[in-house]
Order: C-alpha cells, then structure tokens, then sequence
C-alpha cells in the first residue's frame, strides 16, 4: 500500500474534480492520505474531507505563510480541535525565510506554539523549513529538551546539518517530488543520509509535481514517481520502498489503525 503523508486536497485547485482526484489515487495504488491543514480556518474544509472518505485522515495547524492572520493562535485551540475524530497530527507549522509571508518572531511564536499542542497531544508534528536550518534546529533542540514530542520534516529540502540535528531529536523524514528535479543534487544527497526506517513519502499535491509530470498540477496518483525515486536512491526494491515508507508511517501516526 501507498500512503501519502502530506496532501492539500481542500485546496481551490481541486474544486473542479476533487472526488476525481481522489479516485485516481486510489485506482494508483494510494491506500492511505493525511490531509493537512494550512490555517486553522480551513479546519472545517479539512476534517470534512477526513470524516467524509475513510482513506482520510486530517491535521490541524496554521502553516507559517499564513500566521500573521491567526493572531488568536493557542494550543488550547489547537489541542481541543486535535481531538476530533480521524485529526492525527498538528501542523504544518515551521519556519519559512524565504518568502517571509509573515514576521520572524510572529512564525518563531506559532511554531512554538504548535509545538506544545503536539507535546499535549502526543500528536505528530508536521514542520515546514525553508532558509531557517539554524533557527529550526535551535528551537527543535531547545523545546525537545523541555519534553519530547514526534517531528515530521516534510517535504525535506533543508541541509543536511539540519537533517542530523533533526536526526538525533527521533525525526521523520517526508520525500517529495523534488527529489525527481534534476537540479535537486543537496535533496537527493539529504535523502541518502536519512535514517532508513524514518522515511516517509508525499505528494504535497497541488505543488511539486514530480517529473514527468512537473509544470501540472500534482495530485496523490503521482505518488508511485516519488517513490520510484525514493527506491533508486537508496538502492531499495521498490517493493522494499513501500514497505518501509509503510512501516514508518504507522510508527509515526500512531493513531491511524495499520491496515
């Protein structure tokens, strides 16, 4: 089974032929999803989808583009929203330096914020990283030292110091389409460090369509290319690929039933 483990379906790309889409991954071999929440204005569009399909599951959190319209952002709102039915993770939370969408110290406040809901909740925690390795790694460190809690690094792109410090913290790793761009020498070498039974695959659909399919909008049926390149990176079957991005998944959210 297939299980993509960042998917954006509520998004407006989807309007058109959602239902569609999502047949499509399924005829592609796509058993599992987990729909993520980009604002916690957009729960209601996300747990909707998961409550509607029993493949799934949902996320909540406010993506770090999107705080500084989410000034009332607590982790008692985010823990009381994780406990409805089928929410198994909190996030996408994190850092992003390079478009800078909202202020420095308003993500820094956010991503700690996210981070001691997932702490509260024992839920996993989707992390967005984009030109912020030290500060990501930082806080990582400084907060896990308070308390553990589980991290996802999804849509991996950062360095591969990052990934280490991350490493060292118990950290998952998330695979995209990236991975398949031919410029993507740094992503391709991150993912050859990455601890093997600590990886994961996504699409990030609608974003990041994996060659051949870059330039059109991505959905979960591409997922087979990235794990097709996940496989040939790490020198894997892809029978074994699927395996251990399967096995590594369930080991992650552990609130979504193993098949």
């Amino acid at each position: 089974m297939l299980i993509d483990s960042h998917v954006n379906l509520h998004a407006a790309q989807f309007d058109a032929d959602r239902q569609a889409v999502i047949e499509r991954a399924r005829a592609a071999g796509v058993g599992l999803m987990v729909e993520i929440c980009d604002r916690v204005a957009n729960f209601g569009a996300v747990h909707s989808l998961a409550l509607a399909h029993p493949d799934i599951w949902a996320t909540v959190g406010t993506h770090p583009h999107e705080v500084k319209d989410d000034p009332g952002l607590s982790a008692d709102i985010l823990i009381e929203l994780a406990n409805g039915e089928k929410v198994v993770g909190i996030g996408e939370t994190g850092l992003d330096f390079h478009y800078e969408f909202s202020p420095r110290d308003a993500q820094e406040t956010a991503f700690r914020i996210h981070i001691a809901a997932a702490r509260a909740g024992g839920l996993p925690l989707i992390v967005h990283a984009r030109e912020a390795d030290e500060a990501m790694a930082a806080i990582l460190e400084e907060e896990h030292a308070r308390g553990a809690f589980r991290i996802l690094m999804h849509c991996y792109t950062s360095g591969l110091e990052l990934a280490a410090r991350a490493a060292a913290l118990g950290a998952w790793f998330s695979v995209s389409g990236i991975a398949t761009f031919r410029s993507a020498h740094a992503v391709r070498e991150a993912i050859a460090a990455m601890p093997a039974e600590r990886i994961l695959v996504e699409t990030d659909c609608p974003y990041l369509a994996p060659v051949p399919m870059r330039g059109r909008r991505n959905e979960p049926a591409f997922l087979p290319l990235v794990l097709a390149e996940l496989a040939r990176i790490r020198d894997w079957t892809q029978s074994e690929a699927e395996e251990r991005t399967q096995a590594a998944f369930f080991n992650l959210f552990e609130k979504i039933p193993r098949p």
